[in-house]
């Protein structure tokens, strides 16, 4: 019953998010005319164990929407499970460098065309915080600049973006691994540990910019989603929402998406992407991986 209660109240919050991202009035923040994202977020913990609900949160990841007169930005953001051993909530850091970000970008101190530069004074803020958050955490932010309908995009770790027009993939983000199962993060390790913790700067993100078109669909998700989803199975649900201006519709398969990466991530029988990873690093293993899942589906409209 729980688990029933926990997922029909993230589904809720989830549509919550589409609709909102969709129905800003406001003149100086967007014009019909403009172009724009219009976007849904689901998500879920691994635990299956009932959790509190925290808005921009599912278990240890992160995410946030947000808009201002000259962008659209959306970013998603995995801390790193290890640090719970040491006493540490995981999924602190990567809310804050989501919220940080968020922050920023609604009060406009951020440049329209580096979404790295975010990602960077987030993390920067965060190093100078009065109180340490610490954890380490990947993070993957994308910006719609509405002056030249150009996507920026920055991925530092195993987060990722795709982007699928008129049925085909035309850019998706790349990896950094330091070697398997260990992606390049950004950290803030207690005092004296430095040395021991992997920490990658933010410049070390991968970046890149090009055109959108109307109609593209643009999805931004944790490894949870890639780790468990064939690249088939994604296609072909981006596919279905091509030049979608409906927020519901969306959200629909936002949902499907996410519920299939969670289910699949417990199936201990499936050939999952990171089952296949592993093999080609000499790893035997098979079935899923489960892991805290985000998902933030959107479209262009121009």
């Amino acid at each position: 019953m729980h688990s029933l209660l926990v997922t029909g109240r993230f589904l809720s919050r989830a549509i919550w998010n589409g609709i909102a991202n969709i129905s800003a009035t406001d003149p100086s923040v967007q014009r019909k005319t403009d172009p724009h994202l219009i976007s849904a977020v689901c998500g879920f913990s691994k635990e299956r164990k009932f959790q509190r609900l925290i808005k921009g949160q599912f278990g240890d990841d992160a995410w946030f929407t947000a808009k201002y007169k000259t962008a659209d930005v959306l970013g998603v953001a995995d801390g790193v499970g290890g640090w719970r051993a040491y006493g540490i909530d995981p999924g602190e850091f990567s809310l804050h460098l989501m919220r940080t970000c968020e922050r920023l970008v609604k009060l406009g101190r951020f440049t329209p065309t580096d979404p790295s530069e975010l990602v960077a004074k987030s993390y920067y803020e965060l190093l100078h915080h009065k109180k340490a958050i610490l954890g380490s955490s990947t993070a993957c932010v994308v910006l719609l600049n509405r002056e030249n309908n150009t996507l920026y995009t920055a991925n530092i770790g195993d987060s990722g973006f795709m982007v699928v027009r008129r049925g085909k993939v035309v850019r998706r983000s790349e990896e950094q691994q330091h070697y398997f199962n260990t992606p390049f993060q950004l950290s803030l390790p207690p005092p004296g540990y430095q040395q021991d913790v992997l920490s990658d700067r933010p410049d070390a993100a991968m970046t890149d910019n090009f055109p959108v078109e109307d109609g593209d669909v643009i999805l931004v998700a944790t490894d949870g989603v890639f780790d468990n989803l064939p690249h088939s199975v994604i296609v072909d649900q981006l596919i279905k929402v091509q030049g979608e201006r409906c927020a519901g519709r969306l959200q629909m398969v936002a949902n499907t998406l996410a519920w299939m990466a969670r289910n699949l991530s417990f199936d201990e029988t499936f050939i999952s992407p990171f089952a296949e990873s592993a093999f080609a690093n000499g790893i035997e293993t098979i079935g899923g991986k489960p892991d805290d899942i985000t998902v933030i589906l959107a479209t262009v409209a121009i």
